[in-house]
């Protein structure tokens, strides 16, 4: 079973700065990366930026096209509307099918505002309150954790969903 964690950080550059600790984490066997992406938000910008962290992941196991649209979710869907309607609202409930329901969007836009970054994570073997623990011994302002755990079959509807 794997799970899709946001790791929320106070700082527009947490995320960023936590991505050497994750990698060194993975490498004590304490998490496996399947996929990864971060998104920061300088306090100064309209909108936060999103890119995925193929150096923790190879080639990603999802791809771009799945952090750009959860993200776009989290972050655009509230001010689009209906200029998106009814395709999103296909999408949404697909994504609903494997365990991104609307309440962790949600929460996850609730949280990441202005100011703030997080780390978007698929993975699998994690021991959570090792990561915890060694974020918080870098300083980074003790990580928010919002967690949605995805079956087998959940996870591959969703690398079919994005596959290519």
């Amino acid at each position: 079973m794997s799970t899709l964690t946001v790791w929320r950080f106070a700082s527009w550059d947490g995320a960023n700065q936590a991505i050497g600790t994750l990698e060194a984490l993975a490498k004590q066997g304490l998490i496996t990366v399947h996929d990864a992406a971060s998104v920061s938000w300088p306090p100064e910008t309209r909108r936060p930026r999103t890119r995925q962290l193929r150096s923790l992941t190879g080639s990603g196991a999802i791809g771009g096209m799945f952090w750009g649209m959860l993200v776009g979710m989290v972050f655009l869907m509230p001010v689009a509307g209906a200029a998106i309607g009814a395709a999103s609202g296909a999408l949404a409930g697909s994504l609903a099918d494997v365990g991104i329901d609307d309440e962790f969007i949600k929460t996850v836009r609730d949280q990441l505002t202005p100011g703030t970054s997080a780390l978007f994570l698929l993975t699998s073997d994690a021991i959570k309150e090792e990561v915890r623990r060694t974020f918080d011994a870098t300083g980074l302002r003790k990580p928010e954790l919002i967690e949605s755990n995805l079956s087998s079959e959940q996870e591959a509807i969703l690398r079919e969903m994005f596959a290519g």
